[in-house]
């Protein structure tokens, strides 16, 4: 992996943190259409969230007051802003990319602009409530197989795969997850409307 891809990959966060703004405002979300089910995951994090912004917002205001030369001045405001509507896009990203599972029972877990995995309804073999309180980063490969997708510190949901699923990483690198956990903020809501869609009707 080089330099080069995990630049391109940067830059395509950040436009698609811009573009989340702009959903955010208009309240609109994507990727989910008409009949499935979105799942957000936002609500550990979202106080954090709005904390580091609020930091970040005095700090762009001091140094903005403190800075007596004029070119110093604008550079550090034009990054200091920049790196603002950088932060409340990631967190734009999260709240219009939620989770989805769709019409066909198919699953999309999502964190943001960072991760997408779509996982088709006859891999799904097993999904249940399942909260832990796991360490790592945000997306954290298990020697055992299994890939964690961590909000805030936990997990809430658990689904196993008929076979390992390939997914990307925030930077680029590749992997492949038998059992795939991850945090939904209604858990059982996700699981109920996965089995519904995924498993036979009973007659």
């Amino acid at each position: 992996m080089t330099a080069l891809v995990i630049l391109r990959r940067l830059v395509v966060h950040e436009v698609r943190a811009v573009h989340s703004l702009a959903l955010w405002v208009v309240r609109r979300r994507h990727g989910v259409r008409a009949g499935a089910h979105p799942a957000p995951y936002t609500g550990p994090q979202t106080a954090m969230m709005y904390g580091f912004i609020f930091v970040s917002l005095i700090e762009t205001v001091a140094l903005a007051m403190v800075i007596p030369w004029p070119l110093v001045h604008s550079i550090t405001l034009v990054i200091d802003v920049y790196g603002l509507v950088l932060m409340i896009g990631m967190h734009a990203c999260c709240v219009t990319r939620p989770h989805v599972v769709g019409t066909d029972g198919s699953l999309r877990i999502r964190y943001g602009a960072l991760f997408d995995l779509r996982i088709r309804p006859e891999d799904i073999i097993h999904a249940r409530v399942d909260r832990r309180f796991p360490a790592g980063k945000l997306v954290q490969p298990r020697d055992d197989g299994s890939l964690e997708i961590i909000v805030a510190g936990q997990t809430t949901v658990a689904v196993e795969l008929r076979a390992p699923v390939g997914y990307v990483r925030p930077l680029g690198r590749r992997g492949s997850a038998h059992t795939i956990r991850f945090h939904a903020d209604d858990p059982t809501a996700l699981v109920a409307e996965l089995r519904a869609r995924t498993l036979p009707p009973v007659h």
